[in-house]
């Protein structure tokens, strides 16, 4: 049933106001908001007795404040400019694939996560280009420089055709054709293949200690023992190596007990006692880690088992380290049990603590670490407490997994799964999963667990982070 009436607020009376009867008295209310702007809640009605009908009413209340437009009208995503896009969105650009590229473009987008490369690239060409360069490591290089720029600074997918054409153009094979179409190739050879290049452009020509940029980055020195059993001869051999190699037979299921035999093999050669060839087993160890942040990749030889490989968000190479790179990393170790532990409230071990300023005492007693010569004096000769160091501690962080899906390296398909840091997301360490030219957030948890299995996702390349401490 509908009635009419009239209202009284203030010095104002509005007539013909209509009442649904079968509705609450809050719709009502809602009505003389919009016609007084006086909240529900803080009107009160006040009517004679007697039946509605045709009777005048009378409300009390004052209205909210009339809000004013902004002045400035709404900015959305797409108006923003592309650098700022990037930010919102919270991570960098996906790669077109050009025509089975995506070992490609899963390489790209790990190696693209590390800002020390990204850095180094910024600064190339020096002044003086290396004569070990050639034209078309030269071009690969100012390619890569690029092709990280436009990733940064776009939020639509990047067509790397630039990248490709330098890439085919210095290493061939990448160029084969199949029935008038390009086939698809091994990702750990292109990114083998990329960081090679790198290593020679990025090489400063002086012989300061930050002259070689990729070294620095991922270069593990290995120290290894040869031994024949057969003639019982024994040597030492020492190399360094841009990753470490994970043997995954039937009987591995992690990733840490393959990279520990991976560190093991058998090879034949010339023996000098016997006259012939012998069969000689070679044991490696670590002898020095990647210096500033970044270990190296692991790539994951599985022969494409069709088992799952577990591998950790973070990965101890202690005991794969030799016994003299583990005397060095005992300290900082410490350190950084002592600060984790104050992290979450534990008492530390005060000990412990004295025992780690005794040893980088110790260290500065041996000699300063800097190789000058001096000890830490200011201009007037006073003594000046000397500037923290980066120590590396043995464990690394998970930053990056390059995943295959099928049963051969040469086909199936490469996604980069790549934890990006709050440069381009407002949540610290967000995982992106770059399927070519889609990239899509993912969850922590979701990410080890692609470890292989039946057709799924599995780990073929792994990047990991140093987790270091200052000393």
């Amino acid at each position: 049933m509908i009635l009419t009436v009239s209202v009284k607020w203030q010095k104002e009376l509005f007539s013909n106001v209509e009442i649904d009867t079968t509705q609450s008295p809050y719709v009502f209310k809602c009505q003389l908001y919009d016609l007084t702007g006086v909240p529900p809640e803080r009107q009160k009605i006040m009517v004679k007795g007697g039946l509605l009908k045709g009777q005048k009413l009378m409300m009390m209340g004052t209205a909210d404040e009339i809000v004013k437009a902004p002045e400035k009208g709404p900015l959305f995503a797409e108006d923003m400019p592309e650098e700022e896009q990037v930010v919102a969105v919270g991570h960098s650009a996906g790669l077109i694939n050009l025509g089975n590229t995506c070992y490609m473009n899963s390489t790209v987008q790990c190696l693209h996560s590390v800002p020390e490369l990204k850095s180094a690239l910024i600064k190339y060409p020096p002044p003086v280009r290396s004569s070990s360069v050639d034209q078309s490591s030269h071009s690969l290089t100012v390619a890569t420089r690029e092709l990280f720029g436009e990733l940064d600074k776009n939020v639509k997918p990047v067509a790397p055709m630039r990248f490709l054409t330098a890439l085919r153009s210095k290493y061939p094979q990448f160029a084969q054709l199949h029935n008038g179409i390009y086939m698809q190739q091994d990702a750990e050879e292109c990114w083998t293949q990329l960081l090679f290049t790198l290593s020679l452009s990025l090489k400063a020509p002086s012989s300061s200690e930050d002259a070689d940029t990729v070294k620095r980055l991922f270069g593990i020195d290995l120290v290894s023992r040869v031994h024949c059993a057969e003639s019982g001869e024994e040597s030492t051999e020492t190399e360094s190596v841009y990753s470490l190699k994970c043997h995954i037979s039937q009987e591995v299921n992690h990733l840490h007990e393959g990279l520990r035999r991976g560190l093991k093999s058998e090879l034949e050669k010339s023996s000098p006692s016997l006259g012939r060839s012998a069969i000689y087993t070679k044991d490696s160890r670590i002898n020095d880690l990647p210096s500033m942040n970044y270990a190296s990749s692991v790539k994951c030889l599985q022969s494409f088992f069709l088992q799952k490989v577990d591998y950790p968000l973070e990965l101890d190479v202690y005991d794969l380290c030799s016994d003299d790179l583990r005397k060095r990393l005992e300290a900082p170790r410490r350190l950084l049990r002592d600060e984790e532990g104050k992290k979450l409230g534990l008492k530390t071990n005060e000990s412990s603590s004295s025992s780690t300023d005794n040893d980088v005492k110790m260290t500065d007693a041996e000699g300063p670490s800097n190789g000058s010569g001096n000890s830490s004096k200011s201009a007037s000769g006073e003594d000046v407490p000397p500037e923290k160091e980066k120590h590396l501690t043995g464990i690394y962080d998970l930053v990056a997994v390059l995943t295959h899906k099928g049963r051969s390296a040469d086909s199936g398909h490469y996604v980069a799964w790549v934890k990006q840091e709050n440069g381009y997301s407002l949540t610290t360490g967000k995982w992106i999963q770059f399927d070519d030219d889609n990239p899509i957030p993912q969850r922590e948890e979701d990410i080890t667990r692609l470890s292989g299995g039946g057709d799924w996702h599995m780990a073929y390349i792994c990047m990991y982070k140093a987790r270091d401490v200052s000393m």
